[in-house]
């Protein structure tokens, strides 16, 4: 069991009580169209057999984190995959998908959070993911994380930016991206998990 303590978020591993809240944002259109997907249309009772399957099996190059807040209510998805142990490297995927918590940092707590697991537990040399070109957001998002742009990439018939972040960098400013958590929490005035003593 994996559990990575962020500011304002707790990574945990996924529960057979979230496919509920994943079905219903799986079939958001949306959701589907920020993920460069289409909405789920199997119904609910099909979709948790799938659920349960992997959860009872696992991918052995993946990990899923469930994304909870201080009371406990989960409010998305966030994930390494690919894994690749020769090359040390893995993609990384985020999404919120309770719509309450956009715009508050929920994301960015949860891709450091994340990132330093990766970096300083797995021990990877290289992060990647793939993001929209046109989401804008999202890139802005991912940069104040790290990651850099690598290139456009064309991929299903939709145009990406690949973005990475290199183990060098993170050692080198990871601490102080951290640390923006802790800052942002202070500025707003929101509800921290962590310990407020381990604020740098």
């Amino acid at each position: 069991m994996v559990e990575l303590v962020g500011v304002r978020v707790i990574l945990r591993d996924k529960r057979l009580e979230d496919a509920e809240s994943d079905y219903i944002w799986r079939c958001d259109p949306e959701l589907a169209r920020l993920d460069a997907a289409y909405p789920l249309t199997m119904n609910y009772e099909r979709y948790l057999k799938m659920f349960q399957d992997q959860l009872r099996y696992p991918t052995p190059a993946s990990h899923h984190f469930g994304i909870e807040v201080a009371d406990g209510k989960f409010i998305g998805n966030c994930m390494y995959y690919d894994y690749d142990s020769i090359n040390r490297q893995a993609e990384l995927g985020i999404v919120i998908g309770d719509r309450d918590y956009w715009s508050g940092a929920y994301g960015f707590d949860a891709v450091v959070t994340l990132l330093d697991h990766l970096f300083h537990r797995i021990n990877l040399d290289r992060v990647y993911l793939h993001t929209l070109q046109w989401n804008e957001r999202a890139q802005k998002c991912f940069a104040r994380c790290g990651f850099q742009t690598v290139r456009s990439v064309r991929r299903m018939g939709h145009d990406f930016l690949l973005m990475e972040v290199l183990r060098e960098d993170w050692l080198e400013n990871g601490p102080d991206r951290l640390s923006t958590r802790w800052n942002y929490l202070r500025e707003r005035g929101g509800v921290c998990i962590a310990d407020p003593s381990d604020a740098p």
